[in-house]
């Protein structure tokens, strides 16, 4: 689970929350299986389809921070998955 960084909390994100799609931050070397493997595993859900796209690293005045992929998973009805910790600032 260590693959899975931390669940999103924007405007897009909550609204997609009503369509029972969740959307977290993962490494940038995860793979789409592994990802669903590891939600389908810890959470008991069934996961339908997912998207995902590469973020880029900011950058800072001695190189770049670590780059990072969004996933957004899409579950079958009926299923949900607990709120996980939102990230520190």
């Amino acid at each position: 689970m260590d693959r899975i960084k931390y669940a999103v909390f924007t405007d897009k994100s909550i609204r997609l929350l009503g369509k029972n799609q969740y959307t977290s931050n993962v490494e940038s070397g995860s793979t789409r299986t592994e990802i669903k493997h590891w939600v389908e595993l810890f959470f008991g859900v069934k996961v339908i389809a997912m998207n995902s796209h590469r973020l880029p690293g900011k950058s800072r005045r001695m190189g770049h921070t670590m780059h990072y992929r969004r996933m957004i998973i899409t579950l079958q009805p009926g299923y949900s998955i607990p709120p996980l910790r939102k990230k520190r600032t």
